[in-house]
């Protein structure tokens, strides 16, 4: 590989990403990261940088992810530190370039088998390429230095780095982590990821990107706690924030319990609020998956978290239009990476974060049979709150199935009838 080549593919397939708060807390937890598009997934601790490495052009000899360079911190001011693995021993040679490909500063050392730690200083600020190879090994990577006043450009061997010797990459010791780390995570240009924030045990944001730089993810911490002290997960699509997972409150906001009917016939003539577990289950990991159903009674109350609401048809509308329309919006919400379809999940990307499941419904009067629960690992069903004829008896319900990318919507006779009691999932919208 041509030092210029593997120049361009450095920069486009390396990349740091840091993450910090705004909104309801300015603290980061930890991260949850999906690489959505391979299906991978990593998770990171307070102040930890996610290093984001390409499949070509980092390293010659297609080394494994145990055998990368990390550079860090990156970009910096005054020196930074490079780590890299040496899969035999021998020499090896340090060289820096500028962005023409002039050499900077160079260094060769005998190197044993194992993992070796440089500290780079002295360098006028700008951005500069590292290349380091021998005979075994190959290893490219991108500096950018933001200090305004020149030095003496060095590449020292450090046997062990002490934290005195990068005072600007000790933080976070209040959680217990003295230190931050790299974290590195496969990734090839065009992926996508789905990125999760959490603050304080209380918020969690999602925030989805396609990284194309180095760069500074900042989450916006919203609270959505339901009166079980439930706190859910949300994302902002467009300019509507939505939860990012389905309600599984078993009481009303002012803290009333709703009734958890598990009787078919109950659950077909009961004219109050009523919620239950699909199938009736109490397995703790399939209702925090899929949340629970509720009837239209306990919806038209007020079942939302405070700040919180669930949607009106037009804002269903809102949120399809914005992906494009109904005959593609489905794809764009539906999960993918997991296996809680039950057929193929056509066209699922989940680019919105949004995260739809296939949560099924309880209908009470099937065309074929008695009451039951139905369609989950098949189709999902959410409530809105708009009636969908003048006779305010049918309300508009938005559904979307595992084999198809389309969204539906639907207020008729066997889906929409407020009153026969049909348990559908819910999702909110913030106020």
């Amino acid at each position: 590989m041509s030092f210029a080549l593997a120049m361009a593919n450095i920069q486009a397939q390396d990349y740091q990403i840091n993450f910090g708060g705004t909104g309801a807390s300015s603290t980061v937890d930890s991260v949850n990261i999906q690489n959505l598009t391979q299906c991978t997934n990593v998770k990171l601790g307070s102040g930890d940088i996610l290093h984001l490495v390409g499949s070509a052009g980092i390293n010659d000899i297609n080394a494994s992810n145990e055998k990368i360079l990390f550079i860090y911190p990156n970009p910096f001011t005054e020196y930074c530190n490079i780590e890299f693995d040496s899969p035999v021993s021998g020499n090896a040679t340090i060289g820096i370039y500028n962005i023409t490909g002039k050499i900077i500063i160079e260094t060769q050392n005998n190197l044993q088998q194992g993992n070796h730690k440089y500290l780079i200083s002295g360098i006028k600020s700008g951005i500069y390429f590292i290349h380091i190879k021998s005979k075994a090994y190959s290893y490219y990577g991108k500096l950018i230095n933001n200090c305004i006043e020149n030095g003496i450009a060095k590449i020292t061997y450090q046997s062990q780095i002490a934290n005195t010797t990068t005072p600007n990459y000790v933080k976070n010791t209040s959680s217990g982590k003295s230190t931050t780390s790299i974290i590195n995570m496969q990734y090839t240009v065009g992926d996508r990821l789905k990125l999760t924030g959490f603050s304080e045990g209380i918020y969690r944001t999602i925030f989805m990107l396609i990284p194309t730089s180095s760069q500074t993810v900042t989450f916006n911490f919203v609270a959505c706690p339901d009166a079980d002290g439930n706190n859910y997960s949300v994302v902002q699509i467009g300019t509507q924030i939505w939860m990012a997972e389905n309600l599984k409150t078993t009481k009303y906001r002012s803290g009333t319990s709703i009734q958890n009917i598990t009787n078919d016939a109950q659950w077909f003539n009961y004219s109050y609020g009523a919620y239950c577990n699909y199938n009736n289950t109490t397995n703790t990991d399939t209702i925090n998956t899929y949340g629970r159903l509720y009837n239209w009674y306990a919806v038209a109350d007020n079942i939302a978290p405070t700040g919180w609401h669930v949607p009106s048809d037009a804002e269903w509308t809102t949120l399809i239009n914005y992906l494009g329309g109904e005959s593609i919006a489905g794809g764009k919400l539906k999960e993918n990476c997991t296996s809680f379809c039950l057929t193929p999940n056509v066209a699922a990307t989940n680019e919105t974060g949004f995260t739809a499941l296939s949560g099924g419904i309880r209908d009470p009067n099937p065309p074929n049979g008695p009451a039951t629960f139905e369609s989950i690992g098949y189709s999902g069903y959410w409530w809105s709150t708009t009636n969908s004829s003048s006779t305010s008896y049918y309300i508009w319900v938005r559904s979307i199935n595992c084999n198809g990318s389309s969204v539906f919507r639907t207020g008729g006779i066997g889906y929409g009838f407020k009153n026969d009691s049909k348990g559908y999932s819910v999702r909110c919208v913030k106020d």
